[in-house]
């Protein structure tokens, strides 16, 4: 679901969502989702400052509370 989220939400941020790839780690306590992006468009996720980056992972954060588990954001170039 939050692999879902963070994909739905990246390909309507950039100009090239065929480029938009999220992997899982899974961990004991948390899990990692690491984000790429063509390199054209990393700035367009990441944001002024980080803002949207920060967004991103705020909204995933509130999606996430229930199951107790730590998710982490990673985006990678």
């Amino acid at each position: 679901m939050e692999k879902d989220l963070v994909e739905y939400i990246a390909k309507f941020l950039v100009d090239d969502p065929s480029q938009v790839r999220v992997s899982v780690v899974e961990g004991e306590k948390s899990t990692i989702l690491e984000l790429r992006v063509s390199s054209e468009d990393i700035g367009k996720v990441i944001g002024k400052h980080g803002r949207i980056a920060k967004a991103i992972r705020t909204v995933l954060q509130a999606a996430t509370v229930r199951s107790g588990k730590h998710t982490v954001l990673e985006i990678l170039d």
